[in-house]
């Protein structure tokens, strides 16, 4: 058995403790519906216990760089060590394929291993000339302090990694709330490798509760600093009005429609390949999956012909096997979700390849003649749906891809690079890749989205300005007269 699936417990101060709250959660297998292991989900005063002490820890983390790197250096070295149980956590717990927990693992050493690099950036930035000659202005940057984190079920470990490492790199403790969903992958896996890195007692928390049991704490408490959350916008949008109110920074990375613009150049086989891999990798369930394909009418018919065949050619099915590249939806609500969607794209448009429901699995699906501003083209899918939508024109294409609330990530294949750029940095998002999927993550760039998809950068450099605070300090070196006194 996975010795990971047996920290069925939260990380408090510490130490393992069995959960105190109200209820028990059966973690199922989303390919199998077998029971992985029972969590009793932990109490708010366990979750009040955990800031409390991860705000005494900070204090003394935020002082030793020496140890922040030798700790996150052996944690590197613990993660590696780990790594076929850990892939196998994110295949039996989240339903990631073969192909997508091998990708999720190698992202998140590379966030990993960035964030150590961080370490060394806390203290004195720079000084800066003034105004007064005697006096000296020195720039310092300080640890926010203690940052919540609450993680999504789609890619948990990755997504608790983006958050967790840089914090700790940057002097800050965390107290982490996974999905109960992929608790242990995303909670359990990271307190059992710091803790054996020689983490110091505090500094990381990993709560397996839900919202019902403690509520907005996590938002609310006062010893929170900054709040890191990735998932719906819906949720997004009530942590940022807690935090808002209580002048509290929150990061937050939310929903996305991406745009997968085929312009009139395009070249059809690069198009068809990054489309198919762009909406079906991991079922669709990836904040910047192909949401709209839109292509110039004059290759539409083309495109859509060889790409069902592509699509035709999909494995889907049991996430062990290394081609399968459509594995489980991860809960029976999400399977609900995907089904409803599934028939109001046929009643906005035509069907032209139709999927069908293999136990937990639902193999892709393709629509066409869908229309830009239809109620299925402006919902965020997380499904494995592709809907195909004619343009007129290349300037048409790209006013319909940002005519969304969303800006996350985008896609424009084109043959003319110079144009593509051009049209990229147009395009309302965040994020925009030329002759390439949007599924793209890289630990050195500003990863987030604009409009309704979120606020704030993660990846090195630009997480600090996230993770941490800005101090002037001012020094006079020779007593100013002060005449008015006088």
């Amino acid at each position: 058995m996975n010795p990971f699936f047996t920290l069925n417990k939260s990380y408090i101060n510490g130490a393992f403790v069995s959960g105190e709250g109200q209820s028990d959660f059966s973690n199922l297998n989303p390919f199998t519906d077998e029971i992985i292991t029972t969590i009793r989900i932990a109490s708010k005063e366990q979750t009040e216990r955990a800031i409390e002490g991860a705000k005494i820890a900070q204090q003394e983390w935020a002082k030793l760089p020496r140890t922040r790197k030798k700790v996150m250096k052996n944690a590197y070295k613990l993660f590696n060590k780990n790594k076929n149980d850990i892939i196998d956590c994110l295949i039996k717990e989240t339903g990631s394929t073969f192909i997508k927990a091998e990708v999720e693992f190698r992202m998140s050493m590379m966030i990993l291993k960035e964030s150590i690099k961080m370490v060394d950036n806390i203290g004195f930035v720079e000084e800066k000339a003034g105004l007064i000659p005697t006096k000296t202005n020195k720039i310092y940057r300080k640890p926010k302090g203690v940052i919540s984190s609450i993680s999504p079920f789609n890619f948990p470990f990755h997504l608790s990694m983006r958050t967790i490492a840089p914090a700790l790199a940057l002097g800050n403790t965390v107290v982490h709330k996974p999905d109960i969903q992929t608790g242990i992958v995303s909670g359990s896996v990271f307190a059992k490798i710091f803790h054996d890195a020689g983490l110091p007692s505090g500094v990381f928390q990993s709560i397996l509760t839900k919202p019902s049991e403690i509520g907005d704490m996590l938002v609310e408490h006062e010893a929170v600093n900054l709040v890191s959350f990735t998932g719906s916008t819906e949720v997004g949008r009530h942590i940022g009005k807690i935090a808002g109110n209580q002048l509290k920074q929150a990061a937050l990375e939310l929903g996305g429609n991406s745009p997968f613009v085929v312009l009139k150049d395009a070249d059809m086989k690069t198009a068809v390949r990054a489309a198919v891999m762009g909406t079906f990798f991991h079922q669709g369930q990836v904040c910047m999956s192909v949401n709209r394909i839109i292509v110039h009418a004059d290759l539409y018919n083309q495109f859509v012909k060889q790409f069902v065949k592509a699509t035709k050619r999909v494995k889907s099915g049991d996430p062990e096997k290394k081609r399968t590249l459509v594995g489980p939806i991860i809960n029976k609500t999400q399977l609900d979700k995907t089904k409803t969607l599934i028939e109001k794209a046929k009643a906005a448009g035509t069907m032209a390849l139709e999927g069908e429901q293999q136990g937990n699995v639902i193999t892709p699906y393709i629509f066409t003649d869908i229309s830009n501003d239809s109620e299925i083209a402006q919902t965020e899918l997380f499904s494995p749906i592709a809907l195909v939508i004619k343009a007129q024109s290349d300037n048409e294409a790209l006013q319909m891809a940002s005519d969304t609330k969303y800006g996350l990530s985008g896609s424009i294949i084109t043959k003319n690079v110079t144009r593509g750029e051009k049209f990229a940095v147009e395009m309302a998002s965040g994020m925009t890749h030329v002759n390439e999927m949007p599924v793209l993550d890289m630990p050195n760039i500003p990863f987030g989205g604009v409009k309704n998809s979120g606020i704030g950068r993660f990846g090195n450099p630009y997480v600090m300005d996230e993770f941490t605070e800005l101090k002037w300090v001012s020094v006079q070196k020779k007593s100013l007269p002060y005449n008015w006194f006088s």
